[in-house]
This record gives structure tokens, sequence and C-alpha cells, in this order.
């Protein structure tokens, strides 16, 4: 049986680069525990954990190349020097994370200091998906047909004149399969494809990677600061590190309305757009349509970034509400990374504690703007749900 490997240490989505970058200058003392979760309810074949455990132990051997570090210092300038420097010297360690197997349930997690387990979250799904589907022999479409579903699928957006990122790393069918995707977008989405959130592809590619910040960015601010504000702070601390760069708000880590709520004028302002990631996402475009329009701000010069299990279909019914409303753009992940004639994995990994400095470990939830995707014990659940005065 074949192995799998990355290829490279930017072989990662590029938010968990600029939120490890935020992390050494705001939290280096933090630590964090995250947990794999199967919602697919997968069954691993036997001795799975062997094999993720050896491409686990295998990653230790990644390093920034100078190469990679002149991709990053061109074209991310709000990326200091300093944490280029870091970065190259950045060597993971496969002790932070623990891989068990009882019969056919996987059990994986991290833990150690958030600026360092930051960076596990994504190629972790990419080695766990890949693996899955090469341990039990299983059989995609050729690379042909590939090519043959992906240009088909561009070129559609391409008439719809609608701008598409790929976010497909995480449960990707394999890196080669991803790849492949990636170059066909490139090759013919024309100025339609803005690019990709995979970091190693968009160098291959020669395009800046796409990405702002994730779930657990705010996941923790309610660990540090409190669900009450944890937005707002962790809309502050954004713009205090980055200054106007990476403009694009998550808004669903407490639900959208709660979001809105500490969305104020400076914020609604300074950021670009917000990013939609579960629920209704025609009921999420009004909403924002609404919140710029109450403050005072004309909705057509921001812009959302959907990301929420799309695809053409999806995409054309947003589309036709969002047009002459305000700006779009769509972040499709596994309907481009997976689409290879088998059923495509449902699973996650998620911050499930924090250790702030001198505290103890706190669990912390995400509340989804769909109930089935909320995080957390049902004791920290109901805590949030009380606390934020929602009912979903």
């Amino acid at each position: 049986m074949n192995s799998v490997q990355l290829h490279s240490i930017l072989d990662n989505d590029f938010y968990k680069f600029t939120m490890q970058h935020a992390v050494i200058k705001l939290f280096p003392k933090a630590k964090v525990r995250y947990a794999f979760i199967n919602r697919g309810k997968h069954q691993f074949p036997a001795h799975f954990a062997d094999l993720l455990r050896k491409a686990v132990d295998a990653m230790v051997d990644l390093k920034l190349s100078i190469t990679e570090k002149k991709f990053l210092a061109d074209n991310c300038p709000y990326l200091d020097p300093t944490y280029l420097d870091f970065l190259q010297g950045y060597q993971y360690d496969p002790t932070e994370v623990t891989i068990e197997q009882y019969e056919s349930e996987l059990k994986v997690t991290i833990e150690g200091y958030w600026y360092r387990t930051i960076l596990w979250e994504v190629p972790l799904m990419a080695l766990i998906s890949e693996l899955f589907y090469m341990s039990q022999n299983l059989i995609r479409i050729d690379d042909k047909e590939v090519i043959r579903i992906t240009k088909s699928k561009i070129e559609s957006y391409k008439s719809l004149s609608l701008v598409i990122l790929e976010f497909g790393t995480r449960r990707r069918h394999s890196y080669n399969v991803q790849k492949l995707v990636s170059e066909t977008l490139n090759n013919f989405g024309e100025a339609n494809f803005l690019g990709t959130s995979n970091v190693h592809l968009a160098m291959l590619q020669n395009k800046k990677p796409s990405g702002t910040h994730a779930h657990e960015w705010f996941m923790y601010h309610a660990s540090e600061y409190g669900f009450k504000v944890a937005n707002a702070m962790s809309l502050e601390n954004w713009t205090n590190v980055y200054q106007g760069d990476l403009g694009i708000a998550l808004t669903d880590t407490y639900t959208t309305e709660i979001f809105f709520e500490q969305f104020n004028k400076k914020f609604s302002k300074l950021f670009d757009g917000v990013r939609q990631d579960s629920g209704d996402p025609i009921a999420f475009a009004v909403k924002t349509i609404e919140h710029y329009q109450k403050m005072g701000i004309d909705p057509k010069s921001k812009i959302i970034v959907f990301s929420d299990a799309l695809n053409l279909d999806k995409v054309k019914v947003i589309a036709d509400f969002c047009r002459g409303k305000i700006k779009m753009s769509f972040g499709i992940g596994t309907n481009f990374s997976n689409d290879v004639g088998l059923p495509a994995m449902n699973m996650v990994i998620k911050l499930t504690e924090t250790k702030a400095e001198n505290n103890s470990w706190e669990g912390v939830v995400k509340l989804s703007d769909e109930k089935n995707k909320h995080t957390g014990t049902a004791k920290m659940i109901a805590l949030a749900k009380q606390v934020l005065r929602i009912d979903i």
C-alpha cells in the first residue's frame, strides 16, 4: 500500500497562517485542544490509525523553503518579517497529535500552544480524507474526467459572470486531485477564478492566496473575554493586527444575528465584507444588505463571500438574488476537490478547549446558523445560548 504525505508546509489554508501570525502577536502563551468530529459516521478500516500516524510523523520533515518564504513576502506584505523568520524555523511536532482507533471508530486530538498547533487542522483532515479512499482501494474517475468536469463547472460560472475561489483542501479526495482541479480552474477560469485558499497551490499558480480568519478565532475570544463581547473583541484584535487588510469577517460563530449586533459602523466600514458559512444564504444576504443600509453604507460597495457547501445550482440561486444588490464571490470546497465519483467525507476538526495564561482549561462552543453544526458540550452550549439570549 502506498503512503500518503504532504508536499509542502504551505499545503494548508491561508487563514491558518494569518491567524497564526496574529496569535503569536497577541496570545503567545495560550494553549488549546482540538478534536476530530466524524459527522458522516464513516467507518475506518483496520489499522487506519497506523497509516495516519505514519503520515503525521512524516510532517516533521516539512520546512519552509527560501522560495516559499519569498512568495509570502512578495504577496502578503502584512505578514511581519519576524513571522516569516519564525515560519522558516517552524517544525511540526507530531507529539501534539494523539491518534487512536477503536474498531472502525477513529479518535484524533491535538493539544499544545495555540501558535503552534493552529497549523494541524487542515493538513490532518486532508490526510484523513486521502488515506480513507486509498486504504479501501476506492477507485475514482480518471484525470481526464476530473479535468472535463472542472472545466465544465468553471465555464458555467464564467457564463454567469461570477467570481469563484477554490476552498477544497480539508476534504479533498487527494492532493493530486486538488492540484489538477486548481490547475484546470486557473487554465480556463481567466478573471472569474480569483484563486485558492491553499497557499502551496496558490504559489504554483503565482496567485495571491485567499482567506482571512476562521471560527476558532472567535471561539478563543469568547473564552478569553466572554460570549457577549466575543465578536467585537475578535474584530478589534483583527483590525489591530492587520490595519484594514484581510477584510472579510466571518459571521456565524455565535449566529449571524448576534454578529450584526456588534458589527458597528466602524467595523462595517473598515471590513470589505462578510463570509456566509451556514444557514440560509438568501436570508443571510437579506440581513447583510439591511445591516449595511441601516449603517448608511451602500451595500453595493461591500461583498459577501459565500462558502457553505456550494454547488452550481445553489450558486445560481444565490447569484440571481444578490445581483445588483451587493457584490458576491463564492468559495467552493468539496464540490471542486472531491467530485470524483465517490461519496465525499463529512468531517471537521474543531477547537474544543482553551487555556489562557494563568487560567484553567475551559470548553468552547460554536453556535452556527444551523443547529446541527453546533459544537461544544451540551452544558457550554446551553450557557452560551443563555448569555446571548438566543434560541436555535
